[in-house]
């Protein structure tokens, strides 16, 4: 059986790999860490988009460095998912580890789907009913669309 657990960094999704940890240890489920990353709503992506025009006005070089940024952040998103599993303790848990580019909710689902996960334990940022609707949730999402089960686990979960 197979756990697909996305990891952002905040609280609650490490409240998740929490319980992850936990379901893998006692039904012998393996789990798959991701972290979806989009370059595009990166806040120091947008707001530096005129200056990366503006550096020769090529086409090359606007690519040179949307690639450099991206690499950037999948690196920065690696460091963060091998912290967790060296902070954790995921002895005797079979682990894998994926950085994805994109929209994350397209990709955890894409990724669900396409590896046949048993479940998808992830965590709740717990937004406000108003920010949750102008913004949307990654969570409502998944949640709605998921092939298959979907654990959420809240901020302060214990």
């Amino acid at each position: 059986m197979k756990l697909l657990v996305p990891v952002d960094g905040s609280s609650a999704s490490t409240n998740a790999v929490l319980k992850s940890i936990e379901i893998a240890k006692k039904y012998g489920f393996s789990i798959k860490l991701i972290s979806v990353v989009d370059p595009d709503k990166s806040s120091w992506y947008k707001s530096n988009e005129k200056l990366w025009r503006q550096v020769d006005g090529s086409l090359i070089q606007e690519n040179e460095l949307a690639k450099k940024f991206e690499d950037r952040i999948k690196e920065n998103a690696a460091k963060l998912l091998d912290a967790i599993v060296d902070k954790l303790d995921f002895s005797n848990i079979e682990t894998e580890k994926e950085v994805l580019l994109g929209e994350p909710y397209v990709k955890i689902i894409e990724t669900a789907k396409n590896q046949n996960f048993d479940l998808i334990v992830m965590g709740n940022r717990g937004f406000s009913k108003i920010k949750r609707f102008f913004i949307g949730s990654v969570t409502q999402r998944v949640i709605s669309d998921a092939p298959c089960p979907v654990l959420v686990i809240h901020t302060d979960a214990e």
